[in-house]
């Protein structure tokens, strides 16, 4: 049984959580291309002038979002950003005086960096680590924070079908998310719950779920009225599950 000392704590845990996402959000999940390249020269222009543990965090989570959204579509200009992040958050990770709350992002994205690093250098080897990477942080974060188990079923579910074992833990952890956000509305934002509903209709479009498929559709679509988030892939799927 949870003591009421350990419930404070925790709770307080969960606000210190909630204000690092707070000074981290303008970096994360960003899908228009225009502005990740905006931002990344903004976020390494205040690393530049003032290299703050929270300005690493965000530089590491930018050189992410670059690797994600831009190098894979470019032969030289963004190549190499999945290793510039997992560096930068590794030496995160490794330091004794990085703060407990910045951990679930950190942990979280060095583990995904180290899966795009392994998707550009095609060494099987380190998407293994990466998983493992991902275990260690939803084991430690999963109950405070969204973010290990939404950035672990984000690469599950674009892994191709010959890795059927990890693409299975997707179906886990989008429900995972949607059942905490149920008992805590606050436990994670509006973008995230967009991207996450939609994925789970994804994974399940046979007639058993169509109807809270479509449900989770509409949710997606509402929660993102000006396309920033999965409203978009959400209408798509929608069309394709009602004609």
């Amino acid at each position: 049984m949870l003591t009421t000392s350990h419930l404070t704590a925790q709770s307080s845990y969960f606000s210190e959580v909630k204000a690092v996402e707070n000074q981290l959000d303008d970096v994360m999940e960003i899908i228009d291309t225009t502005k990740l390249k905006i931002k990344l020269k903004e976020v390494e222009q205040q690393f530049q002038q003032l290299p703050t543990e929270i300005n690493k965090v965000r530089l590491g989570i930018i050189y992410h979002e670059t690797a994600l959204n831009l190098s894979f579509f470019s032969k030289t200009e963004y190549k190499g950003y999945a290793k510039k992040s997992f560096d930068l958050l590794s030496e995160l990770f490794n330091a004794t005086i990085t703060p407990k709350a910045f951990m679930p992002f950190v942990a979280s994205y060095r583990a995904s960096a180290l899966s795009l690093v392994g998707a550009e250098t095609k060494k099987l080897n380190l998407l293994t680590q990466a998983f493992k990477a991902f275990a260690e942080a939803v084991n430690f974060y999963a109950d405070i924070s969204y973010l290990p188990q939404f950035l672990r079923g984000s690469v599950a579910e674009n892994l191709p079908c010959l890795f059927f074992k990890k693409r299975k833990v997707a179906k886990y952890d989008f429900q995972s998310i949607i059942d905490k956000q149920e008992k805590n509305e606050n436990f994670a934002n509006w973008k995230v719950m967009s991207f996450t509903y939609w994925a789970w209709a994804k994974q399940h479009q046979s007639k058993k779920f169509r109807k809270q498929a479509i449900l989770y559709l509409d949710k997606a679509i509402s929660l993102d009225p000006n396309y920033k988030a999965g409203r978009v892939k959400a209408e798509e799927l929608k069309k394709i599950l009602t004609q």
